[in-house]
């Protein structure tokens, strides 16, 4: 990168030391080969070319999400601070948060146009991933249990589109492109793609053909509104129909989020530092590695350790890494963090968004609407219609 950026970010060292080298992210080249056994995740790529594309604007608003985001988990009177840092021990108390989904489908053929039910099936995973309820949560190593994370955190398909109307958030768009890649064309529709539902409101996936060996991406927040929002091929989107093992677990998705919430990858996205044990994913309870888990894994795994790794090895099952999907299991108190402070600040529309609205709430504000203030409940009083409803 250039020197201009080394003194940009030297110029913010004070206030949060740990982005100095944010800016640089390394690409891990996989060969065609290695599609089939190598998880391939383009978001870094994708925030090199935003950096180039977007410029100083870019640049400094995901240098304020960094240091908002670290404020917020530093400071005990900011919203949706987590536990397991700076003492404070994990708050099993706070809200559940339910994130709102539009998912476009884009297709040329008839096998990407995927169902509903395998739609169905990766909002099924993401509920039971973010709430540690996933049924091999068994197979964390002991030494992690403690600091696996339920972040809370729900997703649902929202109930109505931008204009107010009803119906599942679920669009299909024909297409003419043989497939995609990480440059964005699929969130356009005069590219070939479909344009984004108001991203403050919706998190939008987009699922189609990806080229490039590439399972999916996503944008880190502060980005461009018109392109926030994941990518993911539709050979690892959900548990079944077009999903192909190895990564046919909807980790994927999983994964893309958790950038998506401002989570990078647990080696850390630095390239600027010659010894890559240096990096930091600015996360306090990941071990320390050098580089990406591929594969599949058992416990200890040491192949990406560092000097102070640790005789436990790295945290290959964590869903930031690069394993199969049948060897990720868990977020940490740590990860959770980054998510509710993103939640907090710069994500913070979506838990305003009114698009999860149901049947039944629009049904009882009608009836709301057409009583008074306060009735008879029909015994000895006159009450507050809530009181009756």
């Amino acid at each position: 990168m250039s020197i201009f950026i080394f003194i940009f970010l030297n110029e913010y060292n004070k206030i949060f030391k740990y982005t100095r080298n944010f800016f640089n992210i390394p690409f891990v080249y996989l060969s065609m080969a290695d599609f089939k056994s190598k998880r391939k995740c383009s978001t870094d790529e994708n925030h090199r070319r935003l950096i180039q594309q977007e410029g100083e604007r870019y640049k400094i608003n995901r240098l304020r999400c960094e240091q908002d985001v670290l404020k917020r988990i530093s400071n005990p009177m900011r919203p949706f601070r987590s536990g397991g840092l700076a003492g404070g021990g994990f708050n099993e108390g706070e809200p559940m948060i339910t994130i709102p989904v539009v998912v476009h489908v884009v297709y040329k053929t008839k096998e990407q146009n995927i169902s509903d039910e395998q739609i169905f099936s990766q909002m099924d995973v993401l509920d039971k991933d973010f709430r540690k309820k996933n049924i091999d949560r068994n197979q964390i190593p002991e030494v992690w249990k403690s600091i696996a994370a339920d972040t809370r955190i729900e997703f649902d398909l929202a109930t109505v589109d931008p204009n107010g109307n009803p119906g599942l958030a679920i669009t299909r768009t024909h297409t003419n492109k043989n497939e995609f890649i990480d440059n964005d064309d699929v969130k356009f529709d005069s590219k070939g793609g479909k344009n984004a539902w108001d991203t403050t409101r919706y998190l939008n996936i987009w699922v189609c053909k990806l080229g490039n060996d590439l399972l999916g991406y996503a944008q880190f927040p502060n980005g461009p509104p018109e392109t926030d929002g994941v990518v993911i091929s539709y050979e690892a989107f959900g548990t079944i129909g077009t999903a192909k093992a190895p990564f046919a677990l909807g980790r994927t998705t999983t994964h893309e989020i958790g950038h998506y919430l401002d989570v990078f990858h647990i080696w850390g996205d630095e390239n600027l530092l010659e010894d890559p044990c240096s990096r930091t994913d600015n996360v306090i309870d990941t071990p320390n590695q050098k580089g990406p888990n591929t594969g599949k894994h058992t416990f200890p795994s040491h192949k990406e350790d560092c000097p102070n790794t640790g005789e436990n090895g790295t945290m290959f099952c964590n869903y930031m890494d690069y394993v199969w999907d049948e060897s990720m299991y868990m977020f940490t108190l740590g990860q959770y963090a980054r998510m509710r402070a993103t939640l907090g600040g710069p994500r913070r529309t979506l838990l305003t968004s009114d698009v999860l609205r149901k049947p039944e709430q629009d049904l009882h504000l009608a009836r709301m609407i057409r009583l008074p203030a306060k009735v008879y409940d029909g015994i000895d009083a006159v009450k507050p219609v809530e009181q009756i409803m």
